[in-house]
């Protein structure tokens, strides 16, 4: 598999939006659709998973987050890191009701 794809860096806010979002599950609106995310930690922080998949539909977002000592790397799970960028920069978090 091309590293490109498999192991990439993020740009500086990517860690932050991942950290900000609440561990186990919770929902978010992306592009007017209804997203129900799971996040988990591990390594004391320094690890996360990250799934949202559109409530009803088709659509889902996948990927790995492992932060080390030099610098902070994304697993995308079968899709470009272009989407997991776009959907943690968009989605909105706040305003769904749990």
């Amino acid at each position: 598999m091309d590293s490109q794809k498999s192991e990439l860096l993020p740009p500086e806010w990517f860690f932050q939006k991942i950290v900000a979002i609440p561990e186990g599950t919770s929902r978010a609106i992306f592009e007017n659709r209804l997203y129900i995310v799971t996040k988990n930690t591990f390594n004391g922080g320094q690890s996360f998973k990250f799934f949202a998949k559109e409530a009803g539909g088709r659509d889902y977002v996948s990927l790995n987050v492992y932060k080390t000592r030099e610098r902070i790397y994304i697993k995308p799970c079968e899709q470009p890191i272009s989407k997991s960028q776009n959907f943690l920069q968009n989605a909105d978090f706040s305003s769904v009701s749990k």
